[in-house]
């Protein structure tokens, strides 16, 4: 079956750093693009970052700039890079396919930016 396990997340202050990873399982990895995706209290979960099987990357402009995917097709891993983080930038994070069907979520982890 599908499985996501995220990890990274944490508090930190804004205009700090974090880096999250995700180990996929389950599916044929290197076929699919990957996303990471977030989810702030109150609002419906989206799309921030993606990265195609071929490395080419997509960012929402609220992250463009600052935040950085990568996945490593051998090991089943999504990174996400996260500098110069912002209050806003508050939410649980999660990996998945960048589909319009997503697979079964994961837990997800949380990012906190707050001082």
């Amino acid at each position: 079956q599908v499985q996501f396990v995220e990890s990274g997340g944490g508090l930190v202050q804004p205009g700090g750093s974090l880096r999250l990873s995700c180990a996929a399982s389950g599916i044929m990895f290197r076929s699919y693009p990957m996303g990471w995706y977030r989810q702030a209290p109150g609002k419906e979960r989206e799309l921030v970052a993606k990265i195609f099987s071929g490395g080419s990357t997509d960012y929402v402009d609220s992250v463009e700039g600052r935040f950085t995917i990568s996945r490593d097709n051998a090991a089943n891993t999504v990174s996400l890079q996260m500098n110069s983080l912002k209050p806003e930038d508050t939410a649980v994070y999660y990996c998945n396919v960048a589909l319009l069907a997503p697979k079964a979520w994961g837990q997800g982890t949380q990012v906190t930016v707050s001082s």
